[in-house]
């Protein structure tokens, strides 16, 4: 059976070039990178050559890149390092939009006092400078706005944001797992202060990411136990996943306009051929302009406003070889909406009836054309059953 993947948002298969360059540190080059012994001070090497490749590519100083198990710890790292320091100020500014890595510990913090003010997205999802200014006060202790929402793809007001925060001494943290090397990223010109990357987006390794930490920013380790990392993040660094982490940085980095017009490319055709030989109504859910192009979440009606299930989509999709996924969580059995789509103000129906598609590096125009086959026939299966 021909399998197409349509799920990079997800994660993305290790690059061959990658993988090469782990393969020495998995193998002859295992030492510890905080042994003192020539075998440790080889892997020290190339940890700090890594380090400060991963630096200069996103305008920042050595010294401020920290090196994570991904994403999820550098947001929890993020928030919780600030929040401990934090000590009056009791407001925490985010958006119901944000990843659950964000959003469970924000909610965690109401346990010790924290109030949580979540920003109102406009109509097509996208969180504003003015939302999140409206929110500010004085007992704000941090802002926390994800630069691209990874279910539908927008891309936030991330500068204007963080000059609202600069202007009333407010950390800033963004969550740039979904921009990390495919949209320009610079630290400084964009004002950030604290965030959040992982590899496994980029075609690198799971388990291995990056927390930016500014330097002067006001924070605390929160994962402790060793003295790696400057005493930011205690536990044996994983050197073969920061190789790889670089490795694929710097490919991304180097054909990321490409990369673009790759993807575009392949969100034009396949609007195209969906609009063509779909018999139904769907919807795009996010910024139709001002999107990063790999992402693309749908949602389905027929004529009469009748709505089908995502799962059973996803599901039926998935027997026909097509990899795609929702934002749907199950929840005691029972399957709620995207907080996402709920979020900008999706009906129930709708919202649950969405897809996301997410391109990647491998997808070509024969997978689109493959996808809307079968799709259609699957709408059409299911339509006449509802």
């Amino acid at each position: 059976m021909q399998t197409v993947y349509f799920d990079y948002a997800a994660t993305t298969p290790i690059d061959p070039e990658v993988l090469d360059a782990m393969l020495p540190y998995l193998k002859e080059n295992y030492g510890n990178a905080n042994s003192v012994h020539h075998l440790g001070q080889k892997s020290k090497v190339v940890v700090e050559d890594s380090r400060e490749y991963i630096a200069s590519a996103i305008g920042a100083e050595p010294s401020e890149i920290v090196f994570t198990s991904g994403g999820t710890e550098s947001n929890n790292a993020a928030i919780k390092g600030v929040l401990a320091v934090s000590g009056e100020k009791n407001e925490i500014v985010t958006s119901e939009l944000e990843h659950h890595a964000v959003l469970h510990p924000v909610q965690m913090s109401k346990m010790h006092g924290y109030i949580n003010l979540f920003a109102k997205p406009i109509e097509c999802g996208t969180i504003t400078k003015e939302a999140v200014a409206e929110l500010i006060s004085d007992k704000t202790a941090l802002v926390s706005i994800m630069q691209v929402n990874n279910e539908i793809g927008n891309i936030n007001h991330i500068a204007q944001i963080a000059e609202a925060c600069k202007e009333n001494n407010i950390p800033f943290h963004t969550d740039a797992v979904q921009g990390f090397g495919k949209i320009p990223i610079n630290v400084k010109e964009l004002g950030i202060d604290l965030l959040s990357a992982s590899a496994h987006k980029i075609y690198g390794p799971k388990g291995i990411g990056i927390m930016y930490l500014r330097n002067g920013a006001p924070w605390i380790p929160w994962l402790t136990g060793g003295s790696q990392e400057m005493r930011r993040r205690g536990g044996t660094l994983n050197v073969p996943g920061i190789v790889g982490l670089a490795k694929a940085l710097e490919i991304s980095v180097s054909r990321m306009q490409e990369d673009m017009n790759h993807y575009k490319e392949l969100r034009s055709l396949l609007l195209e051929k969906m609009k063509e030989s779909l018999p139904l109504d769907f919807t795009i859910n996010g910024s139709e302009d001002t999107g990063v192009p790999h992402i693309l979440n749908l949602s389905f009606e027929d004529k009469s406003g009748k709505v089908i299930d995502g799962e059973m989509l996803l599901l039926n999709l998935d027997i026909e070889g097509i990899c795609v996924s929702n934002g749907s969580a199950c929840t005691s059995g029972a399957v709620e909406p995207s907080h996402v789509l709920s979020g900008i103000g999706m009906e129930e129906g709708l919202a649950k009836s969405s897809i996301r598609v997410s391109f990647g590096r491998p997808s070509t125009k024969h997978d689109v054309l493959f996808f809307v086959e079968k799709l259609e026939s699957v709408l059409n299966r299911m339509f006449a059953l509802a």
